[in-house]
């Protein structure tokens, strides 16, 4: 499936990023790059953009849609760099987390830029993929992972976090008032049989 995704409110947001032409901009949850693209409408010769994703099939839509000179795999300390020929020196693009920000900068040379973008939440494309485990519309392998290539995945917390452990997790990132309740549920479910599956997780 083709990574496509309408970017939100996206008239609302390059008028906010008040872009200068010749400014750096870093859109740090990059996706299929259609913020990415409205903001290098507006970037001259001198600007740059920096498109952070950590989700592999978003890198290859948007250094496809944004012709990017430039990408960084970026994961620890270990750095791996491609040069596109006859591509957008005005765009590199890295693979990893905006939380690794700083260190993206100083990797890049970067002392500071002219705005941030971070359009928070999973994509429509991650719900449309079965595969992907991040909907329950389709019975699917419990995985959840916005960076295939990292091993923790959802089907190894629902089966091997501890019961606490996880109503923390529902409460504190899902803010799921049954927190509790559906992990006890959890914990009793998987000691008859092992959790794989979206569908098992929702029974």
């Amino acid at each position: 499936m083709e990574f496509k995704h309408i970017p939100i409110m996206a008239d609302d947001v390059i008028k906010q990023l008040n872009i200068r032409s010749d400014g750096i901009y870093v859109d740090g949850t990059l996706g299929g790059g259609g913020h990415s693209s409205l903001i290098l409408e507006k970037l001259d010769a001198r600007g740059q953009l920096i498109g952070i994703d950590q989700d592999e099939d978003a890198i290859k839509a948007a250094t496809h849609r944004l012709n990017a000179s430039r990408i960084i795999r970026f994961r620890d300390d270990l750095i791996q760099e491609e040069d596109q020929t006859d591509s957008d020196e005005r765009v590199t693009i890295v693979k990893s987390n905006y939380s690794n920000i700083k260190n993206i900068f100083r990797i890049l040379g970067l002392e500071g830029v002219d705005g941030i973008l971070l359009d928070l939440g999973v994509s429509s494309y991650q719900f449309d993929e079965a595969e992907r485990g991040f909907s329950y519309r389709e019975d699917a392998p419990l995985d959840m992972r916005m960076d295939r290539e990292q091993p923790l995945t959802a089907k190894e917390i629902i089966n091997t976090y501890t019961e606490e452990d996880l109503a923390k997790i529902f409460f504190e990132y899902g803010e799921e008032k049954y927190s509790r309740s559906i992990a006890k549920k959890i914990i009793k479910a998987r000691q008859s049989k092992e959790i794989n599956l979206t569908g098992e997780l929702v029974d």
